[in-house]
């Protein structure tokens, strides 16, 4: 198959329902094999490979993860920080950004638009934990102007697939 535009690429539209019915699958089990994948999608398991790989290759599937339990790993405190930075300028995001990276009880950053600059989801074990978090790891960030915390009381709904 030969790709006119990068656009194309990654479009939609190079999907057909059997690639979608794979991503479906993968991102409710991503432990499921080839043969399962074939069976479920009836087909034979070399195209299920191939399409899998070629869904691979062109980005559709990043990685695959395993989801931990926070919880019982210790780290059940979920906080939203709301990050606003000092000066928006082109070094100071990629300072901040280049920072966040080394910071392991962050899990999820994403740039937002609105009042504030990044959303962090970060982890941590308790209260203690969390504000030792702020004062000395969040804190030594200097390019952050403000931060606002909001914690999570509970998990409503936990899902990594996209509905499409």
């Amino acid at each position: 198959m030969s790709f006119d535009t990068e656009k194309e690429k990654y479009s939609m539209e190079v999907l057909d329902d059997t690639d979608l019915a794979l991503l479906r699958l993968l991102g409710n089990n991503s432990k499921l094999t080839i043969k399962e994948l074939a069976i479920k999608v009836n087909l034979t398991p070399s195209p299920v490979f191939e399409r899998v790989k070629r869904l691979e290759e062109q980005g559709y599937i990043k990685k695959y993860i395993a989801v931990l339990d926070a919880e019982k790993l210790n780290f059940g405190l979920i906080v939203f920080c709301s990050i606003r930075l000092k000066h928006h300028d082109k070094n100071i995001g990629y300072e901040f950004v280049s920072d966040i990276l080394k910071i392991d009880e962050v899990v999820e950053c994403y740039n937002i638009s609105g009042d504030y600059d990044f959303l962090l989801k970060v982890h941590a074990r308790d209260m203690k934990h969390y504000q030792d978090f702020v004062f000395n790891k969040l804190g030594s960030v200097t390019s952050i102007g403000s931060t606002q915390s909001t914690f999570v009381m509970s998990e409503t709904k936990h899902s990594c697939n996209i509905n499409f």
